[in-house]
């Protein structure tokens, strides 16, 4: 299972998951649920305590992930298949242009 932090504004907003039978799950931390009740990452995923769930990797998510000849670098020089969409977002979007990043949490085996 893959695992990030989503940071919103440096505020940890929740998790993103990506299970081995490659479902995808979202949740908004407790914590940012009860502070920040109106500082939604994406209009299509208001701040709520319920994890959103999906086969498919969410569309905002997916927009983070470079196009075109930046993909092609980014695949190119960590190796990874430009398929691999989490794959993609776990290594290029820690630092994205705007407010959200996504920070990897290592597997346990990689610690």
């Amino acid at each position: 299972m893959r695992k990030a932090e989503i940071h919103y504004k440096k505020l940890l907003a929740g998790i993103l998951k990506e299970t081995n039978e490659g479902e995808y799950i979202f949740q908004y931390e407790e914590s940012y649920v009860s502070k920040f009740p109106k500082k939604f990452i994406t209009f299509t995923m208001p701040v709520t305590n319920d994890p959103y769930v999906d086969n498919r990797l969410f569309p905002f998510f997916e927009g983070l992930i470079p196009e075109g000849w930046l993909l092609d670098i980014a695949s190119k020089n960590w190796k990874i298949n430009p398929n691999d969409r989490m794959g993609l977002l776990l290594a290029c979007c820690q630092n994205c242009i705007g407010a959200v990043s996504v920070i990897p949490i290592p597997e346990k085996d990689e610690e």
